[in-house]
């Protein structure tokens, strides 16, 4: 809205017939955009993949890859966009899943009532960790965060007659019960596909807010920040709680699955941070979709490697036993040739094929010249955030 005042009645009932009509058009416009327009594409892929030949065995796996691409966002929205990395993230992961496990399983919960309970505790376990952790900065935070799953692992193993100790759990209740398995899978596919959509929905728009303004200017400069007047620690708090609750989720649901399962391995291992922070690169850091793909996209091929049996010529060893040595690698030649990650340069790319197939004129950042212009006034995240937050401090008062 126009904080200009209107002239009369008349004119203003004009003014406002005209601006609906523009933002009608802009909204139009803006559905129709290379971006949004890949991103359309991709949904509408992943919807018939079921029904373009791929096996129920492909189909598990990509389950379980929605799970670990919502995972892989979770991290995202506190390493990515607060740049305090987190190596022990696994932890909310496995604190979700063995929480819904154990209601359900020792109690008869049921996943719908057991499911919320794990994210509750995991983002409780967030307010735990987070305290003292964002209390310190740098190598410190890491090393907090990697300590604290591996004390939790210990706990799993040390009170093994209740948590399973390193063979973990038996499978608690699934999410879909049906005497075809394949109509099982099925409905986990479009369940696991319609959550991780919901879970990317709620981040982006998260981190495109006046608070995610806020937590990519607290990584590029969290002592200017500071000195606008923000309480760091709290916006900082916020996106480590909402992380957690994230992971937490994806976790205890995942476990319901077919193809999860509660087992350190699969939940709380050092790999399984290892893995995530890995993807979270790959597909693009700060960017929630990059992550989100990145995840999926780790998952299904890391479990094609381990699928061959191939053997490294130089290392003598099997492939299965060095995809995670593999991606590594992987990783530091992205990081060299892509720092942004994957995600954004196939993002530009799409954009100037579908502006050189509509014949428009294609900007060198991947835009097009007429019909897909920066967005943004040229404002920094932390002249935006700081704006806007000294705004609602001075309607409060």
């Amino acid at each position: 809205m126009s904080d200009e005042p209107l002239p009369g009645e008349a004119n203003g009932s004009r003014e406002s017939a005209e601006t609906a009509d523009g933002r009608n058009t802009s909204l139009g416009s803006s559905i129709l955009k290379p971006r949004y327009l890949l991103g359309f594409l991709g949904v509408v892929a992943f919807a018939v993949l079921p029904f373009a030949g791929i096996s129920t065995t492909q189909l598990l796996v990509l389950i379980g890859a929605f799970y670990f691409g919502m995972f892989a966002m979770s991290w995202d929205t506190v390493s990515g966009y607060t740049g305090e990395i987190s190596f022990g993230h696994a932890l909310f992961f496995a604190v979700g899943g063995y929480t819904s496990t154990l209601l359900n399983l020792g109690y008869g919960v049921s996943p719908g009532l057991s499911i919320p309970a794990g994210v509750v505790l995991a983002a409780v376990a967030g307010v735990l960790i987070g305290v003292p952790a964002l209390r310190v900065r740098g190598p410190y935070l890491s090393l907090i965060t990697l300590v604290a799953p591996l004390i939790l692992l210990q706990v799993f193993v040390i009170y093994g007659d209740i948590f399973g100790g390193e063979l973990g759990l038996s499978a608690p209740t699934g999410l879909v019960s049906a005497p075809d398995f394949e109509l099982v899978v099925l409905a986990n596919y479009y369940i696991g596909f319609g959550l991780f959509l919901a879970i990317m929905g709620l981040l982006f728009v998260v981190t495109r807010s006046d608070v995610g303004s806020v937590l990519t200017a607290v990584r590029e400069d969290e002592d200017a920040v500071a000195a606008a007047g923000l309480n760091v620690a709290k916006f900082k708090l916020f996106a480590f709680v909402l992380s957690a609750a994230v992971g937490g989720l994806a976790g205890a649901v995942f476990v319901h699955t077919p193809i999860g399962s509660p087992r350190p391995s699969q939940l709380l291992a050092l790999t399984v941070s290892i893995e995530v922070l890995i993807a979270a690169i790959l597909g693009g850091m700060g960017t929630i979709v990059g992550a989100g793909l990145g995840g999926v996209f780790f998952y299904f091929f890391n479990d094609v490697l381990n699928q061959q049996g191939w053997t490294l010529p130089v290392l003598g060893v099997g492939v299965d036993e060095a995809s995670l040595l593999i991606f590594v690698l992987l990783t530091m030649v992205v990081v060299y040739a892509l720092p942004q990650g994957v995600f954004p340069w196939a993002l530009r790319s799409g954009r100037r094929a579908l502006g050189r197939a509509r014949g428009q004129q294609v900007a060198t950042d991947g835009g097009t010249v007429d019909g897909d212009p920066p967005s943004g006034d040229g404002s920094t995240p932390l002249e935006r955030a700081t704006d806007r937050f000294r705004e609602l401090l001075e309607d409060d008062e």
